[in-house]
This record gives C-alpha cells, sequence and structure tokens, in this order.
C-alpha cells in the first residue's frame, strides 16, 4: 500500500513509519526538517511541509494522490513561536478530509483523551475538532487515544520523567500521586499497522492494564537508569508555578518544554484511558523498559536534560551583561584600543562589541535563532581571544583573567551546540 505518515520524524511517528516500512508498504513521510530522518531512514520518501501552513483542501491535493491510507502523527502541546495549534491539529486536519473525499484513504489518526477536566485546554480541544471532524466526514478512519508513550527513545513527556528520575538525592515531584496509563510506542505501531491491513477501525483507547501514580513511573524509571532508590519529594503545585511560567515564557520563543502550564493541568488529572473490551493489548512499563535496556547514553540524557535551559538562559545573560555592563563605562572600555587607533574609532569599536555580546545574548533565546547565535558566540569569542593575543597580550596574566574566562565559556556554548536538537 501507499501511505503517507504526517509527522513522521516524531517520537511516535519514526516508529510507525518504520513498522510500515517493515511490513512492505510504500511510505511517504511529511516533516517540517526531514533532513537527517532522510539519512537515518532512506527506505522512505521523505517531504517537506508545514502543517500550520497547509489548511486548505488544495494544499493536500497533490500529497493524496494514489494514497490508500494517511496515518497523522502529527501533533504539539502548545501555542508558541515554532507551534500554531489550530492551524496544525484541526484547520489542516479539516483541509485534509475535504481533500481526502474523492480518493477515499484510510485515515488513522493518533490523538488522545480528550474529556476530562483538562478537555478545554487548546492542546486537547483542537484534537477533539478534528476527531469529531473525522468521525462525521465518512471517510474509513481509526482513531487512536493512545496513554502516555514509552519506547527506547524519549520525546516531551516522557523525557520529562527520564530527568525527573535522574535527579540528585531526592525527586521532586507535583502532583506525585496523579495516575498514569502507559503503553509501548511498538504498540501504537502494532494498531497502526492493523488498522491498514484491514483489522481495526473506529474509536480506540490504547493503554497497558496497569495504572501507576506518577512517583512510581518515576522511580520505575530510574530503577531503569540503575540508579539507587530516592525519597520522592512532594511539592504543592503553587511551587511549581514560577517554573511554569518560565515554560510557557520559553514557549513563546519556540522552546518546547514538557513543563509548560498545559502539560501540568493534564497531569493534574493524571493520564488515564476510557480504554473498554474491545481496545487492543498493551505493554505495561515495566516491561516496555525492560525490552529496552538503558546505556550510559540514556543516563546522559536524563541529567543533561534539565540542565539544557540553564545553559541557555546561563549564556544568554553572560553575554547580555558582557555587553550591558561596559556601556555604563564607555570610555574605560574603550581606552584598550586607544594605543592602536584614534579615540573616536576606539569608542565605535567598544560600542560595537557591546551590541554584538547584547544582539548574541537575545538572540539565544529564541529558538529559531540559537543555533545561528551559538554559532556567532563562537566566532566572536574566538575573535576576542584573537585580538586579545595580538593586540594586548598581558591581559593573559590578568589577575582577574578575561581572557582565560573566555575559554569556558566556549566550553560551554559547544555543551549548548551539542545538546541543542529536540528530536
Amino acid at each position: 500500500m501507499n501511505i503517507l505518515i504526517l509527522g513522521a520524524t516524531g517520537f511516535i511517528g519514526s516508529v510507525v513509519a518504520a513498522r510500515l516500512v517493515a511490513d512492505g508498504h510504500a511510505v511517504t513521510g511529511l516533516g517540517r526538517n526531514p533532513a537527517r530522518a532522510r539519512l537515518k531512514q532512506p527506505a522512505i520518501d521523505w517531504r517537506q511541509a508545514d502543517l500550520s501552513r497547509m489548511t486548505k483542501p488544495e494544499d493536500w491535493e497533490g500529497l493524496l494522490q494514489d494514497r490508500h491510507a494517511v496515518v497523522n502523527c502529527a501533533g504539539a502541546l502548545q501555542d508558541g513561536l515554532s507551534d500554531d495549534l489550530a492551524a496544525t491539529q484541526a484547520d489542516a486536519m479539516l483541509a485534509l478530509y475535504a481533500a481526502a473525499t474523492r480518493s477515499r484513504p484510510l485515515i488513522v489518526q493518533v490523538s488522545a483523551r480528550t474529556a476530562g477536566a483538562a478537555g478545554e485546554l487548546l492542546f486537547l480541544a483542537t484534537k477533539r475538532r478534528a476527531d469529531e471532524a473525522l468521525a462525521a466526514s465518512g471517510l474509513p478512519h481509526l482513531i487512536l487515544r493512545p496513554a502516555l508513550v514509552l519506547g527506547r527513545n524519549a520525546h516531551g513527556g516522557s523525557s520529562l520523567v527520564r530527568a525527573l528520575a535522574a535527579f540528585p538525592l531526592v525527586l521532586p515531584l507535583v502532583h506525585a500521586e496523579s495516575p498514569v496509563e502507559t503503553l509501548s510506542v511498538d504498540d501504537v505501531a502494532e494498531a497502526v499497522s492493523r488498522a491498514v491491513a484491514g483489522g481495526l477501525s473506529g474509536d480506540i483507547d490504547l493503554a497497558a492494564g496497569e495504572v501507576l501514580t506518577l512517583a512510581e513511573l518515576v522511580s520505575l524509571h530510574r530503577q531503569w537508569l540503575g540508579l539507587p532508590p530516592a525519597r520522592v519529594f512532594s511539592l504543592t503545585p503553587w511551587l511549581a508555578r514560577p517554573v511554569t511560567w518560565l515554560a510557557d515564557m520559553a514557549g513563546l520563543l519556540g522552546w518546547r518544554s514538557p513543563l509548560r502550564s498545559t502539560a501540568m493541568t493534564v497531569m493534574s488529572e493524571g493520564i488515564r484511558s476510557a480504554k473498554g473490551e474491545s481496545s487492543l493489548a498493551a505493554t505495561s512499563a515495566a516491561a516496555t523498559l525492560g525490552a529496552n535496556p538503558s546505556g550510559v547514553q540514556d543516563l546522559w540524557f536524563a541529567r543533561l536534560y534539565l540542565l539544557k535551559p540553564l545553559v541557555i538562559s546561563g549564556l544568554s545573560a553572560f553575554w547580555l551583561l558582557s555587553g550591558l555592563i561596559p556601556l555604563f563605562s564607555l570610555e574605560a572600555a574603550s581606552a584598550h584600543f586607544l594605543p592602536f587607533m584614534p579615540e573616536a574609532a576606539a569608542t565605535a569599536l567598544a560600542l560595537a562589541t557591546c551590541l554584538i555580546d547584547m544582539a548574541l545574548g537575545a538572540a539565544v533565546l529564541v529558538r529559531p535563532l540559537a543555533r545561528r547565535a551559538l554559532l556567532g558566540m563562537l566566532a566572536v569569542s574566538s575573535a576576542y581571544l584573537a585580538g586579545g593575543t595580538l593586540l594586548e597580550p598581558a591581559l593573559w596574566l590578568d589577575p582577574l583573567g578575561p581572557l582565560v574566562k573566555v575559554l569556558p565559556s566556549l566550553l560551554l556554548t559547544l555543551t549548548a551546540l551539542a545538546t541543542l536538537d529536540e528530536r
């Protein structure tokens, strides 16, 4: 069969795509940035597209030609610089359904449980709108509603669980007693495979038979990472509000933190399914983790995950302050250049370096600009070291070490670059 997968570069989509290829299907993967996926999964025909810009039926007509099935694994948690929930999760899907009425491919929608107190959140409201439209469309379809998906890799909520599990000494948790149902990402891929083969349709909740508390799930992941047991330290929700607010602000700048208010609201009532007798069997959390033993790379990821935003914000503060502070004494800052150029030129150069530093410090906070800002920091830092060494080598002997301190800054910037990718 000829199958189109939306969100094929994501945590769930990449596994579903690999399973369908293994089943012998011709798979086309859709993603915003598929360049790396094209190298990792060359058997897939990759196409670049942004769902938030595909809100008209004609945007889909070429992609749907000769397709037997379309699998939607795309989604976003909250609006921000990188995501538009209404466009991606609702408008684009309605346009897809309208375009599909002619060829009538099977539509497999990987959704979520949209009922409950959190159901009015935009994240779930847009999914519910798309689900209801699909159910009413008359198209052959399957709507899958998985609980928390675990697998060999991690993304979003599963990444946060791993990071919390690796926390030193104690496990600081908000909503520690909230119930959580899980399943393996391979269970989702199995369900999609069966649907494509004609074995499933309708609306199905996917979850294992067990219900863990968040504290139990995090403790299970800590054991999986090979770390000794740690005491759970329950935090009242109001203590997390500053972190949630900062995560929401980061979301507006394009960073997809699982600590944003949407995720915290969902977790406040737990992640449960409405699993019924017709639901598929699913793998427990212990079995999922046991089938994928952790390696040292998993421990590194878990420990670095919560350090990453601190590294980015620390670099931002360093560059912003390094540019701002000299402005209060621009004459003293320009004195270093006076032996080599006129006073006016020295002042202009000092002002330019201050503005460059501040621009880099601000740009690194904006997710689409972060990589270029980090590369700019490396280039400017190297230029400062080279210029300082040539023009005023005595600075290396300065007891305050203005040049020496650039070296750890370079290493921190390299660390930020190494951990910048999200998937």
